[in-house]
């Protein structure tokens, strides 16, 4: 936070974001405020007057916004606060978008404790132990490093007075019977519970990135449209799991839980050979064929396989092609060799456009190292590809030619050598590339 740049403070009345709004006062933010008046509580009327009462002391702008949960996005069903809170972030949202900045909520390391707890008692893994993010977008939690008794003995010393929400007293909810019958126990263990709470959860979030880097890197060594169940069982266990995980989700478009058990039995689903399917949860199955496996979606309406219609994509570009987002950038002499997912082409090759479309019947093409022509439907079965894949899989077509299958095949003369030029000479490289993205 530096002095001078704008602000926005979700301000409810209570002594957590009183304190915050003072703090970033002191620090010199630009400060503004945004109070959301839910009327699900008797007191509501009574925290708005407070709210206003108290930024026209400090002269803070303050915006006020009436709103039912419904009003914002959806949160879990049926989870009132969860959809209360998704209104607020809606609306901070809409204010942020018009003056810049960010917009900081006043979460502490008591609500990190809450919500570690919580979802290690309702989920399993390890993404339940990340708890909130320092930062998401525009979001930002200053607070997260200070505890709610802090927070009220700033307001006592600094002389601010705060509303209480009644709901914190509430036992309906699942965070307050954490806060008032789990949080004393473990503060009498250790006073500083709540602290160790929240400096782990920043710790395994700071080590969450690593993990995913390394989930990164696994496939894109395995590479190609569809998984090697072998190169999978290759990797150490955690690694592999995360690895199936990632490509679930990217099915579910949506996180996803995946035990140590559903791993285990993915892994195995090879061992019985024909083709094998196993439900993961959360809509997705898992699909074994050929020795690989791929997540797909469980039909709902359109079915997997619906053939995407040909796109035209200028070089250099990028184009969206059915379940994946194709592109032609231009790429070094210090790339000729490809990485990952990607394969490098002569840029004189392609010309200024080229076309992504689906496989056709009595499609063939010139694959380098073969020596001659092949069809399609023959490279498909001597690569395994499963049946529904072949139908959205991306082709790029230069000049009416097929010049490369995405992560199977490259034409005759079209792949750029380890010198870093291109055939007969040429400099210039394009590094095309096909990956599985959400809608």
């Amino acid at each position: 936070m530096r002095p001078g740049e704008p602000l926005l403070v979700l301000l409810s009345g209570g002594a957590d974001s009183v304190c915050l709004l003072d703090v970033c006062l002191r620090l010199e933010a630009r400060v503004s405020a945004l109070h959301v008046n839910h009327g699900l509580r008797a007191q509501a009327d009574a925290d708005e007057a407070f709210c206003r009462e108290l930024c026209d002391r400090l002269g803070v702008p303050l915006a006020v916004e009436r709103a039912s949960p419904a009003a914002g996005e959806p949160g879990a069903a049926g989870n009132v606060q969860a959809e209360a809170r998704a209104a607020r972030y809606a609306a901070a949202e809409r204010h942020v978008a018009a003056t810049g900045g960010d917009y900081a909520a006043a979460h502490t390391a008591t609500d990190q404790a809450e919500t570690v707890l919580y979802r290690l008692a309702v989920s399993p893994g390890r993404r339940a132990l990340l708890g909130m993010e320092g930062r998401r977008g525009r979001l930002v939690r200053p607070l997260l490093a200070t505890t709610r008794t802090e927070t009220c003995a700033y307001c006592d010393a600094r002389g601010l007075a705060w509303r209480e929400d009644a709901s914190n007293i509430d036992p309906r909810f699942a965070r307050t019977r954490l806060r008032h019958e789990v949080l004393p126990v473990l503060r009498e263990l250790n006073p500083a519970a709540e602290r160790n709470i929240a400096e782990t959860a920043l710790l395994l979030r700071d080590e969450h990135e690593v993990l995913e880097r390394a989930v990164d890197e696994a496939l894109e060594r395995v590479g190609g449209p569809v998984v090697p169940l072998a190169a999978l069982r290759e990797l150490v266990p955690a690694l592999a799991r995360l690895a199936l995980r990632r490509l679930a989700e990217d099915a579910a478009r949506a996180p996803l839980a995946l035990s140590r058990a559903d791993a285990d039995a993915v892994l195995a689903l090879g061992d019985r050979g024909g083709t094998r399917t196993l439900d993961v949860g959360g809509g997705v199955v898992a699909v074994a064929e050929y020795g690989t496996v791929r997540f797909r979606r469980a039909p709902t309406g359109a079915e997997e396989g619906a053939v995407p219609d040909p796109v035209r994509m200028p070089v250099p570009g990028r184009v969206r092609f059915g379940d994946w987002a194709v592109e032609a950038r231009p790429a070094g002499p210090a790339e000729a060799a490809g990485r990952g997912d990607e394969e490098l082409l002569a840029a004189g090759l392609l010309g200024a456009a080229v076309t992504v479309r689906a496989w056709r019947a009595g499609d063939r093409m010139r694959p380098a190292g073969l020596g001659g022509s092949k069809s399609l439907q023959d490279l498909f079965v001597d690569r395994k590809v499963p049946r529904p894949l072949r139908r959205t899989l991306p082709i790029v077509e230069a000049n009416g030619e097929i010049v490369w299958v995405a992560g199977l095949a490259v034409a005759e003369g079209a792949r750029a050598p380890r010198g870093g030029t291109g055939p007969e000479g040429g400099n210039a490289l394009v590094a095309l590339s096909a990956r599985r993205v959400a809608r």
